[in-house]
């Protein structure tokens, strides 16, 4: 099974606004280590992120974080080893558009 190790999805969301940050492809499995989630304000603010299973929806079993403290001008790094089926997603919700959320895994095909 040939792997790609790279960048999942980066993005900056809006403000309090659920928004997908990544979803595994088609016939592909995928394992996230790294999500990275950078304040770039002066003001403290808060992120949640949730693993929703393909053709879920959210709910409170889906969060891997919820209202998680992010410092100004600072980054929350998560090391996780998050393991994912096709079409199984993650998302995003930030309090502030001033936050940036980046995903770093691998793909399996």
């Amino acid at each position: 099974m040939p792997i790609a190790y790279k960048i999942l999805g980066q993005l900056n969301p809006a403000a309090n606004t659920q928004t997908t940050l990544y979803t595994t492809p088609a016939s592909n499995q995928t394992v996230v280590s790294t999500i990275i989630v950078c304040n770039q304000s002066a003001v403290a603010g808060t992120f949640k992120l949730a693993l929703i299973p393909s053709g879920q929806s959210i709910s409170t079993s889906r969060y891997i974080s919820f209202d998680t403290q992010a410092p100004s001008n600072d980054s929350v790094m998560l090391t996780l080893g998050l393991t994912m089926a096709s079409g199984d997603s993650i998302v995003a919700n930030v309090s502030s558009s001033s936050f940036s959320v980046s995903a770093y895994g691998s793909e399996i095909y």
